[in-house]
């Protein structure tokens, strides 16, 4: 009993550890927004606010362009999120249910785009990007996002996909269904799950994208949300309280977007379980 007791003890201190090691960052950020400008940047720093003040969320939501910035990346983030889910899925679909010539090639092709860094592309497709008319545009922004997290979303779906089996595509086809209609009716309700947590992925790495943001857009009205909080940055002062202010708006948004989608996707979970 007593070595059980202890090795319980030493588990829970390192899980405590663990999490303070995580969360540490997150609730300096916290913190460090409810400061003034004063103790924010104060020698040796206070690890709660002496006096608790919203000032720098006043300022961050009164200052010209950050609301804008807000909306540019929830639309940046959610027309991603939404692209890269159908193409992905009918790219899954037809490598899952669809024998042809170079199959396993092109899956592999996918997986191999996954290694190359995202960096290495930037100049190509800011090349592109400029031939094409679409410089500084939401929609060149979009399109580089979704050909970041198409490949993953192709092969997540896709074993989602391989899980369905193919009776219930042939017991619908000799009722008549076609491809698409056995897409819809009969594995799209079962992948629900896997297709959540796509829209997932793609959602928060393009909202947390600034790479991409930096090189692709220039006018101040089409600027996402990490532009902004780099924007508060300045070359002789920095105001930290607002800038942790701006980080946690931004936080906030992914997290609680994540645990919505995370509560849909459990219940998506379960009741696929049940319905099988």
């Amino acid at each position: 009993m007593r070595s059980r007791f202890t090795a319980w003890i030493w588990t829970y201190a390192a899980l405590f550890a663990m999490a303070a090691y995580n969360l540490l960052p997150y609730f300096w950020m916290v913190s460090s927004s409810l400061k003034t400008d004063q103790e924010v940047t104060a020698v040796p720093p206070t690890l709660f606010p002496h006096e608790l003040t919203t000032a720098a969320y006043s300022r961050i939501w009164e200052q010209e362009g950050f609301v804008r910035y807000f909306l540019n990346s929830v639309q940046v983030s959610a027309a991603t999120a939404l692209l890269s889910a159908a193409a992905g899925l009918f790219c899954a679909y037809g490598f899952s249910r669809f024998r042809f010539r170079g199959r396993e090639l092109l899956m592999i092709l996918f997986l191999a785009s996954q290694v190359i860094p995202g960096v290495l592309l930037v100049g190509p497709y800011f090349k592109l990007v400029t031939l094409a008319g679409l410089y500084d545009t939401h929609l060149a922004l979009i399109l580089a996002q979704t050909t970041l997290t198409l490949p993953f979303s192709v092969w997540m779906l896709k074993g989602y996909i391989d899980t369905v089996p193919t009776e219930i595509d042939q017991a619908a086809e000799m009722d008549g269904a076609s491809k698409l209609q056995c897409l819809r009716y009969c594995i799209l309700p079962n992948i629900l799950p896997g297709l959540v947590a796509t829209m997932i992925f793609a959602f928060l790495l393009a909202w947390g994208d600034l790479l991409w943001a930096l090189c692709l857009i220039n006018d101040p009205a089409r600027q996402t949300m990490t532009l902004g909080i780099t924007n508060l940055v300045g070359q002789f002062r920095v105001l930290w309280s607002d800038v942790m202010a701006a980080t946690v708006i931004g936080c906030a948004i992914p997290a609680f977007a994540y645990v919505f989608l995370q509560r849909y996707l459990v219940q998506s979970s379960a009741g696929s379980a049940v319905k099988g």
